[in-house]
């Protein structure tokens, strides 16, 4: 990942409004910071949010809190609980979507 046309700042996130995301199941609760090339977001998901999409965008991802079930379209699935990261290419070669039964909230770096 290069960051570019990025200045220095600081991001209070109490002060930025959530968006509402559907997912094929649940909701998720967006708080977005986009500046330059990168996207910044913290998520909760709530109990029983599944993606309605397989996603092919490049992430960093930090469980916060709960638990996140990171399923690739070739089946397999990792379960990723609170303190724990995963990082996938921003290519086509490793679709995945989201879901979770007891909700979780994540911090996203893409």
């Amino acid at each position: 990942m290069k960051i570019h046309d990025v200045p220095f700042s600081v991001t209070d996130w109490s002060k930025i409004v959530p968006t509402e995301h559907k997912g094929e199941t649940g909701t998720s609760f967006w708080r977005t910071f986009e500046i330059g090339n990168i996207r910044v977001r913290m998520i909760e998901f709530s109990p029983g949010y599944k993606a309605d999409h397989w996603c092919g965008r490049g992430h960093v991802v930090l469980v916060l809190e709960g638990e996140l079930i990171n399923e690739l379209k070739d089946g397999r699935e990792f379960k990723v609980g609170s303190g724990i990261s995963f990082q996938v290419a921003d290519d086509d070669d490793n679709p995945h979507r989201a879901y979770t039964e007891k909700g979780a909230k994540v911090f996203i770096v893409d």
